[in-house]
């Protein structure tokens, strides 16, 4: 057994390197225009080049690559979390120090790689333990930030993907962490670095598949673009009927803290079948996003209404149903371009009455 220890153990990371490669070189062959897909096809890259970079008969064998790789094994856990922000948040939008924190995290992995000998000196402890620190925490962040939007997510092939990716994903960022702590204890491999090899190759191919499922699936498309819109089914004419009464005359959307949850068991719907009406009949991506076009129209023309100059910002903002003055902010400005404050001064300026605004309507609209 010992001696087919080696054989196996090349030919698990030799399946974990196909199929990842497979993954980034389809990812960014068909949606190379597309932000979760270029993060996505970056963290595949960076899983290949850890197998490769802990495969312990290529160690001193890489040659010039060897950098490279260390370099995308490095950056793996904040392409990870990138890749999962831009994947399930509709309006990610990568920033340049997005960019230089990788640069940071790389530079960090190259010292502790190239630089610090196998010594447990005062300095080589504190860099690996915050290589540690840095892939647990990213980690957890990621899958924090998945399972936080997962509910307001309509796109059911990418609620489905979701702890698909999360999970096999997490156990890459697990093991990268446990062998920043442990590293290679021997010259060949044992049943340890077999069972590691073993994990990469089922992550791969969790990964691989929950990608590849999703992306031909059609949601993989740009952020903030909307979902197609097909014909409301018959069966679905009563919902929809009871749906824009619910928001257009009731004003559900006035009520704290809304969630899809709550407007279906108000509207006495299964989940689904409302989830599947605001998503493929209103090509809406996210239920917080829907709201929210309501919520910001709402406060427009509370804004433009010159009877109402006297009325706080906060209280508009709270009664056109957001908890706080700050993601009310952040929500009309996306919508409009403005503050609240320039835009009452600006309806102000222009002389106009009470204008109405549609959800969803921007400015110049």
């Amino acid at each position: 057994m010992q001696e087919l220890l080696p054989s196996l153990d090349l030919m698990l990371r030799g399946a974990a390197c196909g199929l990842l490669m497979l993954v980034a070189g389809l990812l960014i062959r068909d949606h190379r225009d597309v932000t979760a897909a270029r993060f996505g096809a970056l963290f595949a890259l960076s899983a290949t080049a850890f197998t490769l970079a802990t495969t312990l008969q290529l160690h001193g064998r890489l040659g010039l690559l060897t950098v490279p790789i260390l370099a995308l094994m490095a950056g793996g856990n904040l392409a990870f979390w990138l890749f999962a922000r831009a994947m399930f948040e509709d309006g990610f939008r990568p920033r340049p120090w997005h960019a230089l924190a990788w640069l940071g995290i790389v530079a960090v992995g190259l010292y502790e790689a190239l630089g610090l000998g196998p010594e447990m000196t005062p300095v080589a402890i504190a860099v690996r333990g915050f290589l540690v620190l840095e892939s647990l925490g990213l980690g957890l962040l990621a899958a924090g930030q998945t399972l936080a939007s997962w509910p307001a997510d309509l796109v059911e092939p990418r609620r489905r993907a979701r702890p698909f990716v999360v999970g096999a994903a997490a156990g890459f960022i697990a093991l990268n962490a446990l062998s920043d702590l442990i590293g290679p204890r021997t010259t060949v491999p044992d049943l340890g670095a077999l069972i590691r090899a073993l994990a990469l190759a089922v992550i791969a191919l969790g990964v691989a598949g929950a990608l590849l499922r999703v992306a031909g699936a059609g949601w993989l498309t740009p952020a903030n673009t909307t979902a197609p819109v097909r014909p409301v089914e018959p069966a679905d004419q009563g919902l929809t009927a009871a749906l824009d009464k619910a928001m257009n005359i009731d004003r559900a959307y006035r009520q704290e803290s809304l969630t899809i949850g709550k407007l279906a068991e108000r509207l006495g719907t299964p989940e689904y079948r409302l989830r599947r009406l605001i998503n493929s009949g209103l090509g809406q991506r996210n239920f917080n996003a829907y709201l929210n076009s309501y919520r910001i129209a709402d406060a427009r023309t509370a804004l433009a209404d010159r009877s109402q100059d006297a009325v706080p910002i906060l209280t508009i903002a709270l009664d056109a149903g957001f908890n706080s003055l700050g993601p009310f902010n952040r929500a009309f400005r996306a919508e409009t371009g403005m503050t609240p404050t320039d835009f009452r001064r600006a309806s102000a300026d222009s002389g106009f009455g009470q204008p109405e605004f549609k959800p969803g309507e921007r400015r110049g609209a």
